[in-house]
């Protein structure tokens, strides 16, 4: 009996964090625009430094936001992962896709946000990275036991 309630209280406290990260997620992607579209914004600052020396060029304002949109997204793969089981892994990696074709719709209708395909590629590779870390972690558990 402990320790049924002891899952019942893991799987609730992963239920919270779950849908706390997607309110995260749909605040940082859905609230306002921070940065502002005159070029002047601290991001586009930094990263245009990066222009003048050819060992950093590479870094630019485009490459930086993909990466963050991928990064964003590798917790949400892992939670739905963890959620579901790695049985239904494909059904956390369908939810990280849904949630981020969601996302991006919604973008259409927000004055200061505008979808794109490039953000549904990063999203969907971070949820994919997310599943593909925690089947790691239950496989290499699974190995141990």
């Amino acid at each position: 009996m402990p320790r049924r309630r002891s899952r019942t209280r893991a799987r609730v406290f992963l239920t919270v964090g779950t849908a706390l990260y997607l309110a995260f997620v749909a605040w940082v992607t859905l609230g306002p625009q921070p940065l502002d579209d005159d070029g002047t914004s601290w991001l586009r600052t930094l990263t245009g430094s990066f222009a003048g020396n050819s060992a950093t060029a590479w870094i630019t304002y485009d490459v930086v936001e993909f990466t963050a949109n991928i990064a964003m997204f590798v917790p949400l793969g892992w939670l739905f992962l963890s959620l579901l089981g790695a049985r239904r892994w494909w059904l956390a990696l369908l939810f990280g896709i849904i949630f981020t074709c969601f996302i991006e719709f919604f973008q259409q209708f927000l004055p200061t946000r505008v979808p794109d395909l490039r953000d549904i590629i990063a999203n969907s590779l971070g949820a994919t990275i997310g599943v593909g870390i925690g089947l790691a972690i239950i496989g290499v558990r699974s190995s141990r036991r």
